[in-house]
């Protein structure tokens, strides 16, 4: 409580300081956008030059500002940022950005237009001054106009060839950093674990044995995937993206994949949990077979038939072991 009574309320600024927060605010926004220019620029140009332009466009702004700023208060600006005025809006740093595809780095640009655009008509409802009611309200009017803007610059640098080709370098990378490993730690979470569970299951028909030998081997197999993923591979040289992102798609989805069916154990009765995770079974080797046809392009019908033929097998195995 002590760090929010800290923070100014919006409707306590004078008119000055809230020049001042516009002022910083358009600077904040024209660094974001350089830093997405910065961060796209090797393997999407054309996005990088489009957010450039948009960075141009908020550097235009701040100078009018700070233009009517130096008119009314002269030249000295108070230092007001948006951390320092209570639910004023917030933008993400830059470094998580960087872990985000590139549409989701599109929709935040238009997400910050849209929050800018608020802010001026907040601003302008407040404002006395006739210039500075007219400024906020032309440049909340130009924020509301950034959308096409932006389409105009993305129409300039994004061609449908272009595009279409910055969108397939984004799904290749999206599926060789997350839908891979994330896909071989499904399998292995799904298939490896069919032994030791249901072997643990058929021996001792104890519900809470098998749970706890479930969560064993699929936390144990998820940690294994995950270190395995992530030192196999720094990614400079074929291309797959963060060891850190590939270690951690593998070792959570491995994981995902075990307790699927260890979970139905904590269910006393033995048969009841017994069916239920057969079901469950059955649902995650479809689901592979589904994500390899999606995104990896294997025809279903071979994809469903290697999965679901080598889970059956696995699943044989486990419950002649513990039967015998």
């Amino acid at each position: 409580m002590r760090f929010f009574s800290q923070r100014k309320r919006f409707r306590d600024l004078s008119e000055q300081e809230v020049l001042a927060l516009a002022i910083s605010s358009e600077e904040d926004d024209a660094r974001i956008y350089r830093g997405y220019a910065e961060t796209l620029r090797a393997d999407y140009p054309a996005s990088a030059r489009m957010f450039e332009g948009m960075a141009v466009e908020e550097d235009q702004h701040r100078a009018r500002l700070i233009d009517l700023h130096r008119h009314r208060f002269g030249d000295t600006i108070p230092l007001i940022r948006r951390e320092h005025v209570a639910g004023y809006y917030a933008r993400r740093p830059i470094w998580l950005m960087e872990n985000l595809g590139l549409d989701r780095i599109r929709e935040e640009a238009e997400l910050m237009e849209r929050d800018a655009e608020r802010f001026y008509l907040a601003a302008a409802a407040r404002a006395t001054d006739a210039d500075t009611r007219k400024l906020l309200g032309d440049l909340a009017a130009a924020e509301a106009g950034h959308q096409a803007t932006a389409s105009e610059l993305a129409d300039e640098n994004l061609d449908g060839d272009t595009r279409q080709r910055e969108d397939a370098t984004a799904h290749r990378q999206f599926v060789l950093t997350w839908v891979q490993p994330g896909l071989a730690g499904l399998m292995d979470g799904s298939v490896s674990t069919l032994a030791p569970i249901f072997a643990t299951a058929f021996a001792t028909q104890d519900t809470w044995t098998t749970f706890l030998v479930g969560v064993a081997a699929s936390v144990g197999a998820g940690i294994s995937m995950g270190f395995t993923e992530a030192a196999s591979d720094d990614g400079e040289i074929s291309g797959r993206g963060s060891p850190m992102k590939r270690g951690l798609a593998s070792g959570v989805m491995t994981t995902i994949g075990g307790l699927g069916h260890a979970l139905p154990y904590l269910i006393a009765d033995f048969w009841t949990a017994t069916i239920i995770a057969f079901v469950i079974v059955f649902i995650e080797l479809w689901a592979i077979a589904w994500i390899q046809n999606k995104y990896m392009q294997t025809p279903f019908f071979r994809a469903a038939f290697q999965v679901v033929l080598g889970g059956a097998l696995v699943l044989a195995a486990g419950i002649l072991i513990g039967s015998g």
